[in-house]
């Protein structure tokens, strides 16, 4: 049996001694959980040997489970199991908030809630835990940025405008704005600030790893009320802005299953072939991002349209060849010739007599 599928029904037990004002037997608890008493008595000692307070006496020839009535005022009865495994889940992904304002907050709420629980039920809670990990890769070490995060989400919260010196990736420099913080947006391991450029004139994204300096102004706005972050972002494959383009790409019929397991953008229309691959349709911000995902599929993906995509995918391909072409003659020429070389196919070379 599932691990998970085992803790699922000794917290339902546990929830049904809490609500139960006399007890229930396990005959009662067997038919409540669709399963063999033989299991309810497993799943009893169990929860006993993990130190909940669970105890039977015999009440007019049943013997009736109960829980002791100190600790059903202590545990939370609302939270559910899911719900105490979603914080359980959820500390695992404190890691990527370190060291903000953020990772402060969702610490001690997660404390805070572990108050609630007596202390011996938090060795059940802890079985919880090792059943469910959470891996974040890449994320960014936000301690070099914590004061820059902190003060713009208070900017951001009593509506006041920010000056910013930020550094542009793409043309390698700084730039001074005053930007109206709509939304702290997490996405992809970064933190980033949503809002309206004083300079450009429109709502524009900033890494907040990029803001060199930042500072609170006097100025207050309001966020208009047509702004949206979900439709503002829908066109977006990721962070990018751009003008909407419509892209068709083909996937080999290996990989077609990881692209119609997963929703990739939310315009996107999958199309089976009779070979078994699929054409993958939607219209995106741009291309630039999508150009990286596509290529991250490398011959399995074929880009259909548009055309300039295409174009430029192939452009990237042939800097590729040349790139690794030139790199197999440097090793060639740094080579040296006779019986302890070994040629760009891993074959032993012939020594010649």
């Amino acid at each position: 049996m599932a691990r998970g599928d085992q803790l699922a029904r000794q917290w339902l037990i546990i929830q049904t001694l809490i609500s139960s004002r006399t007890g229930k037997s396990a005959a009662d608890l067997a038919v409540d959980l669709d399963c063999h008493p033989r299991t309810v008595y497993r799943d009893l000692e169990a929860l006993q040997a993990a130190g909940f307070p669970i105890y039977n006496e015999r009440i007019e020839r049943k013997n009736l489970w109960s829980l002791l009535d100190t600790v059903k005022h202590q545990i939370p009865v609302p939270f559910t199991l899911t719900e105490l495994m979603a914080l359980c889940f959820s500390s695992d992904m404190l890691k990527v908030f370190k060291e903000t304002v953020f990772y402060d907050s969702l610490e001690s709420l997660f404390k805070k809630v572990k108050t609630t629980i007596p202390p011996d039920s938090l060795t059940y809670l802890k079985n919880v835990e090792q059943t469910l990990h959470v891996g974040l890769k890449p994320y960014k070490q936000y301690s070099n940025f914590k004061e820059i995060i902190n003060r713009v989400t208070d900017a951001a919260v009593n509506k006041k405008s920010v000056d910013i010196v930020y550094f542009t990736q793409s043309r390698k420099k700084e730039s001074r704005r005053r930007v109206d913080p709509y939304r702290i947006w997490f996405f992809n391991g970064t933190f980033y600030l949503i809002g309206f450029c004083h300079v450009r004139k429109e709502i524009r994204i900033f890494a907040m790893d990029r803001i060199k300096m930042m500072s609170r102004s006097d100025m207050s706005f309001k966020i208009p009320e047509d702004f949206e972050l979900k439709d503002f972002m829908r066109p977006s494959f990721g962070v990018f802005q751009g003008e909407t383009v419509k892209v068709k790409i083909r996937f080999s019929a290996d990989i077609a299953g990881y692209i119609r397991e997963k929703v990739w953008h939310e315009s996107q229309k999958i199309y089976n072939q009779k070979d078994g691959s699929v054409i993958f349709e939607a219209e995106v911000a741009g291309t630039d991002e999508i150009r990286f995902w596509i290529m991250t599929w490398g011959s399995k993906a074929e880009v259909l349209e548009p055309e300039k995509l295409r174009e430029e995918i192939r452009a990237e391909a042939e800097a590729m060849l040349l790139q690794y072409s030139r790199d197999v003659d440097q090793i060639k020429d740094r080579s040296p010739a006779g019986i302890n070389s070994i040629d760009i196919e891993g074959r032993k070379p012939q020594t010649k007599l």
